[in-house]
């Protein structure tokens, strides 16, 4: 007779249920997994075999096969080690095989037995929940899974734990959810000194998630303006923070189940690789762009990037999800962030300063910008100039804003759109709008629209340009708690798509 336990597979942030299948059968004595493992799901019998050692059991000299149905799908990581063992121990009836069958169950076996913790106990509560079946999980990865509440968790520190769980020895009690992740420290606007234009675009970019260029001479202050950001976007609601922490806990990043509740800010390096940046590696992991759904992503030196790495970002922009194809599989994760980035207007960063006159000008700028192609640059919804600011300027005390008053403006930004999509699920912010729902909300007057043709023909607007000016300013008339997009909004939202000084 078999007897069966419950696992998960995931593709992606989706957890598909296994059926882990093992049967005792006369024959020579052996141990073999099947069902497409991978190296660290064939190595499972090594760390079983020794964790039944820890608890004085011993496998019988008889054939042991394991199967993980279904067999086509790739079973990868080491979280099978459990819902193996567990398995194992019915097919010997050393546990109730019901028992067993009621829960889904994850986790690494120490060869003493202890569980060790594994990534992705978020997901997996999620599909147990849908399967109204219980979870068995380590105990570091209790606090994570139980913000799931339709599922009862069980957290167990060995495997001997859960024996004695499962025979009623000692029941398990069931685990609670981890504190929120506590909001990061973040620097104040106000510190910033000048670059009001440049802060006003960071308020439109946060209120409306509209992808931000900024393009300046080094010390001007870009990455300065770029990581206050962060401090600028409202709390991530439960559905967000749900999505969120989902992507982190695939990527192994959830600390002491810790869900997150403050937006995302991810800042890879220039050198990284596309894999790093879009997904994908050995196991299909999540990459920068989806641990920075429902935040920030933060390019520095955009140029600088390796042109397969921009170009792999066009399609997420658009979509809003990113797939990671495999041989055997597709990988689907979530990636709706928004983009901040930022370079210099040419190699030496001085294109427009007489006093550092670059020498190749102004093909230096051209050459350097034009690393960024049309399709991508078109991608931003607000590009502009930022220029230093004179050390004249910069004694003195802070000026300006606090971050904590433009966040105020940019939540009652973020009410009004939540209110305005409660009907239209595609859309959750006004960088989502497309279509005729755009045209609902934005539509411009008689006025307006011949404000942008005009705008069209000296701009070269794409349709797609079109409609970014369209998205943005409907944020900017939200900002100003107006009901229509006037034209003040329209001639706003075109001024942050002049074209760069140096052709870009």
């Amino acid at each position: 007779m078999v007897a069966i336990a419950y696992s998960v597979a995931f593709e992606g942030i989706e957890a598909r249920l296994v059926e882990v299948q093992c049967a005792v059968a006369a024959g020579l004595p052996g141990f073999s997994i099947v069902g497409l493992p991978d190296k660290a799901v064939s190595e499972a019998k090594e760390r079983v075999r020794a964790a039944f050692g820890a608890l004085a059991i011993a496998l019988p000299n008889r054939r042991l096969t394991v199967n993980l149905s279904p067999a086509d799908l790739p079973k990868e990581g080491s979280h099978f080690d459990l819902p193996i063992a567990l398995a194992v121990l019915a097919a010997l009836d050393l546990v109730p095989r019901d028992e067993v069958a009621r829960c889904v169950a994850l986790g690494e076996l120490a060869l003493d037995g202890r569980l060790v913790p594994v990534a992705g106990a978020l997901p997996a509560a999620v599909a147990a929940a849908e399967e109204d079946r219980a979870l068995i999980c380590p105990e570091a990865c209790g606090p994570e899974a139980a913000w799931i509440e339709a599922v009862p968790v069980l957290a167990a520190g060995t495997l001997r734990a859960v024996v004695d769980h499962l025979t009623d020895r000692r029941p398990l009690s069931p685990a609670r959810p981890g504190l929120p992740e506590a909001p990061a420290p973040v620097a104040c606007l106000s510190a910033v000194k000048g670059q009001e234009r440049a802060k006003r675009a960071l308020e439109i970019a946060a209120a409306g998630r509209h992808h931000l260029l900024m393009v300046g001479p080094p010390g001007a202050g870009k990455t300065l303006l770029a990581r206050r950001l962060h401090g600028l976007l409202p709390p991530l609601t439960a559905r967000e923070a749900l999505e969120t922490s989902i992507v982190h806990s695939v990527a192994g990043q959830l600390k002491d189940g810790r869900i997150l509740r403050q937006a995302p800010f991810q800042d890879p390096h220039h050198g990284a690789s596309p894999p790093s940046i879009v997904g994908g590696g050995p196991r299909a992991r999540p990459g920068q762009i989806s641990l920075a759904h429902n935040g920030v992503l933060f390019l520095d030196e955009l140029p600088e990037f390796q042109p397969r790495v921009l170009e792999a970002l066009r399609q997420p922009i658009e979509s809003g999800e990113v797939f990671v194809t495999r041989t055997a599989a597709q990988m689907r994760y979530p990636c709706r962030f928004l983009l901040v980035a930022a370079a210099n207007p040419c190699r030496c960063g001085h294109l427009a300063d007489p006093a550092s006159a670059c020498a190749r000008a102004p093909a230096c700028g051209a050459s350097y910008l034009g690393r960024i192609s049309g399709p991508m640059l078109d991608r931003f919804d607000l590009r502009l100039e930022v220029a230093g600011v004179p050390i004249a300027d910069h004694p003195g005390a802070a000026t300006g804003e606090t971050s904590a008053t433009v966040a105020a403006r940019v939540a009652r930004a973020r009410d009004i759109q939540a209110a305005r999509f409660a009907d239209h699920p595609e859309a959750r912010v006004n960088a989502d709008a497309s279509g005729a729902l755009l045209e609902e909300i934005a539509a411009p007057d008689a006025e307006g629209r011949a404000l942008i043709a005009a705008a069209a023909d000296r701009l070269g607007l794409t349709m797609r340009g079109y409609h970014r000016v369209l998205r943005t300013a409907r944020t900017i008339a939200d900002l100003a708690e107006s009901d229509r997009v006037l034209t003040d909004h329209l001639r706003e939202a075109l001024s942050y798509r002049l074209p760069f000084v140096a052709g870009g």
